[in-house]
């Protein structure tokens, strides 16, 4: 059946994609891969739109703010997420900029050797590729202790199984399975989130059934913030607010999967940055709105937010539901919250495969990588990233919980190299885009904070990525598995580009010499006018969406 919401023009297959088209050559040239390497243009606006906003609302809301809550108190929380916020902001606009005008496979990987040079474009990829291929096992260990909510007797192992074939399943169905899926799952987590919200209030208020007003009861007692580890002072506050940011990057990585999507979306010139102006601001209402409501419900001391203990609860919010003695609807949300685990998941494995596929069409990776079927999906890819699931088996015989945490905790640190990535390529775009006459008005989205936003994008990004785990350099408080969680990713990334640029000595993209004009011939060919609304509902469809 035809979609009722698309036009006769987004219902064809874009089979050019100009990511793909441009493999570096031995010299250094962009040559056309064959036909049989190209991904197709199948993602319309509502599907990039949802896997936006969808890919990124996950666990590091619904289950990881139960131990930021408890080490940071609710004010360390909400400001936590709001610094955090203020960077995915900034680096949703900086990359806007570059992928609307160059909607390239790859995303800014490819975007990095044209603007930067092939040793950072090597180095922010494998990044890349590490950090969604960690965050994999990271939403299976949390769909484990989601489920453990209704039977805690099972081995996670089940839950693991289950969770992995559906993702894998979606990923193997092609693009337009998964656009479709994730549109799906995206639409849940987004009524749940704000269902939530508004329920969050109500009871806040005293509208639930044992009609407690709690107000700010928590703020007072136990207090807005949380001394860590029982340091006393500012430092353990500080501390407590350091391990609150380490955590809301986990949740708020993923906001640039727009990016890695840019190469299969249709009509990418004008989607693209509608996704974008709108997916930021809903991204940070929900995440703002969510943590202060979650600090305002729940005691930063309950013993329920610790997620690596044996009686863990699914999720702050479930703690306050069952808190304010409203029967069933704890199972209810924790079913949605465990759609939103298998959603991500999926977005993860997407991004993974399409990282890897960027990797090699960008000669970074092995040749066999490019492979794709008819229908375009790069099967070689998203089995490769597959076998990588199998590390959330790890949460059999640890608690799964502690593995969640683990794989969060390098999953936020590679992220936010990969933001750091984002603002170094996007300065090196801006001096050679100015240096070659072109100006700002001519790119189909740009911002006003520009170059500023790029500049905070690298400067925070780089300052969080210092102290995010620096509590285990103070005296009797080391601990070998934060130490590793944290910062591995920090070394990996010098350490590649390093070696990559020493072995094939590729200087830095002169701003004169950079490539601005490769590839937008095919861009302006698919790029058409928005089929204006027919109805009063498609008005509203198309405003929403």
């Amino acid at each position: 059946m035809r979609d009722i919401f698309s036009s006769p023009d987004e219902e064809k297959i874009f089979q050019g994609d100009v990511g793909s088209a441009e493999r570096a050559s031995s010299n250094g040239s962009y040559t056309p891969p064959p036909p049989d390497v190209t991904l197709h243009r199948e993602l319309k606006n509502r599907h990039v739109a949802m896997i936006s906003i969808g890919g990124v609302i996950g666990t590091g809301l619904f289950l990881g703010t139960a131990s930021a809550l408890m080490n940071g108190g609710p004010l360390g929380l909400l400001l936590g997420y709001m610094f955090i916020g203020s960077i995915c902001y900034c680096v949703m606009i900086t990359i806007g900029e570059m992928i609307s005008y160059l909607p390239v496979a790859g995303g800014h990987i490819k975007l990095a050797e044209r603007f930067v040079d092939p040793a950072f474009s090597f180095a922010l990829g494998w990044n890349l590729w590490y950090n969604w291929t960690v965050t994999l096992p990271a939403e299976l260990s949390a769909a484990a202790t989601i489920i453990n909510f209704w039977h805690p007797g099972v081995n996670n192992a089940v839950w693991i199984t289950m969770c992995l074939i559906v993702a894998v399943g979606i990923n193997l169905s092609g693009v337009g399975v998964y656009g479709e899926s994730e549109f799906i799952f995206a639409s849940i987590k987004v009524v749940t989130i704000v269902g939530l919200i508004i329920l969050g209030i109500i009871l806040d208020l005293g509208g639930g059934p044992n009609h407690d007003r709690i107000g700010f009861r928590y703020w007072k007692d136990p207090g807005p913030f949380v001394q860590f580890d029982g340091i006393s002072g500012m430092t353990g506050r500080f501390l407590g607010w350091s391990r609150v940011v380490t955590q809301a990057a986990f949740a708020y990585v993923g906001a640039e999967v727009v990016a890695m999507a840019a190469a299969e979306a249709k009509n990418p010139r004008r989607n693209l940055p509608k996704a974008i102006r709108r997916v930021y601001i809903r991204l940070l209402l929900f995440y703002i709105g969510g943590v202060f409501v979650i600090g305002l419900l729940v005691p930063s001391n309950n013993p329920l937010l610790n997620v690596n203990s044996d009686n863990a609860s699914a999720s702050p919010f479930v703690i306050a539901i069952n808190q304010a003695g409203i029967k069933g609807l704890p199972a209810v949300i924790n079913a949605a919250l465990l759609t939103s685990a298998w959603s991500a998941a999926s977005s993860d494995l997407y991004i993974a495969s399409r990282g890897l596929y960027g990797l090699a069409a960008s000669g970074n990776a092995p040749k066999i990588f490019l492979r794709t079927s008819r229908s375009g999906l790069p099967y070689v890819a998203v089995a490769t990233c597959s076998c990588f699931a199998l590390l959330s088996y790890m949460a059999v015989n640890t608690s799964s919980g502690t593995v969640f945490t683990w794989f969060s905790s390098m999953c936020a640190t590679a992220g936010l190299t990969t933001w750091f990535g984002i603002g170094v390529i996007y300065l090196r775009f801006r001096k050679g885009f100015l240096a070659q006459g072109h100006k700002t008005s001519e790119l189909p989205y740009s911002s006003r904070l520009q170059p500023f936003a790029a500049w905070w994008a690298v400067g925070a990004s780089l300052v969080t990525l210092f102290f995010s785990a620096w509590e285990v350099f103070l005296r009797d408080n080391w601990s070998t598995a934060t130490f590793i969680t944290n910062y591995l990713p920090i070394m990996f990334f010098p350490i590649l580009y390093g070696v990559v640029k020493i072995t094939r000595r590729a200087p830095l993209v002169k701003p004169s010499e950079m490539d601005f004009h490769s590839g937008i011939a095919e861009i302006e060919a698919i790029t058409h006018a928005d089929v204006p609304p027919r109805n009063m509902v498609e008005a509203f469809w198309m405003w929403l969406m």
